[in-house]
């Protein structure tokens, strides 16, 4: 093992120190030219990298240009299709606003039937109110009418002091039959109120009934105001209620002044003058 280390180192020794033949002078000696790296044999010479270069600077400055062409293609293509999706994109963002315009429009335009559906209810709805007001007007004037004609027309009692002493259908020596209306016993000389509103058609004597005054309404009724003392009316005289036609007296048959009132429908056979003057308003 020593031998073999001793002699790895001598070889060492021996190719790090080469043997140099040193020429003698003034003789030239020929040289052996260096020998070239494996590596460096490969590699083309001096004027083909030269061309190579050259070549590879020209085809580099065209595939730049074709490079840059290529480029700009590109660019345009994404400048053209950055434009389209920015349209795509626009339109995709203004469809929602088409559509919502469209809702919008929708919703105006049933708002608008609505308002008007409405208008046309409200308009009915006045109408009907204004109809019914002028109906309640004219019900009303009716109604005022009919109420002044029924003051007009109140009836009212004959005498403002009296005492009745005889009712109508009583039986009596003192009648012939019942008796046939009704008697308001007053001082003499008393003032007699017409009851209704009237035209006077009879005034005189007539026998057991003694002074009398009849006055005729407008639907034919007669009303018979007998035993008086004086007259204060003629024929032909139209009347108010209340109006002063004669006094009170004891003609004809009678136990006593008083007023002896009948009352005739259609100038007919009498009816109970009480309960007449009940129906037209007047409390006896």
């Amino acid at each position: 093992m020593g031998n073999h280390r001793a002699q790895r180192g001598d070889r060492r020794s021996t190719s790090a120190a080469p043997v140099i033949d040193t020429p003698a002078p003034g003789r030239r000696r020929a040289t052996t030219p260096p020998r070239r790296n494996p590596l460096l044999r490969a590699l083309p010479s001096a004027p083909i990298l030269l061309g190579v270069t050259a070549l590879a600077v020209s085809a580099g400055g065209a595939l730049t240009a074709a490079d840059a062409d290529l480029a700009g293609q590109v660019t345009s293509s994404s400048s053209s299709s950055t434009l389209a999706a920015a349209g795509t994109a626009g339109i995709a963002q203004a469809s929602p606003v088409t559509s919502r315009d469209a809702v919008v429009s929708r919703d105006s335009r049933r708002d608008a039937q609505a308002d008007a559906a409405n208008q046309q209810l409200i308009e009915a709805a006045e109408k009907q109110a204004e109809e019914q007001h002028a109906a309640l007007q004219q019900f009303a004037q009716a109604a005022e009418k009919q109420a002044a004609k029924i003051k007009e027309n109140q009836w009212v009692l004959p005498l403002e002091s009296y005492r009745l002493t005889a009712t109508f259908g009583a039986s009596s020596y003192l009648w012939s039959s019942v008796h046939t209306g009704l008697d308001f016993s007053a001082p003499s000389g008393s003032s007699i109120r017409a009851v209704a509103n009237g035209v006077v058609t009879e005034t005189g004597y007539d026998g057991s009934y003694g002074n009398k005054t009849v006055i005729t309404l407008d639907d034919g009724t007669e009303l018979w105001f007998c035993h008086q003392t004086s007259f204060l009316v003629s024929v032909g005289d139209t009347v108010r209620g209340g109006e002063v036609i004669g006094t009170v007296g004891t003609t004809g048959n009678s136990t006593g002044p008083h007023l002896h009132l009948e009352v005739r429908p259609g100038g007919g056979d009498p009816v109970d003058p009480f309960t007449a003057l009940l129906e037209h308003g007047v409390t006896p």
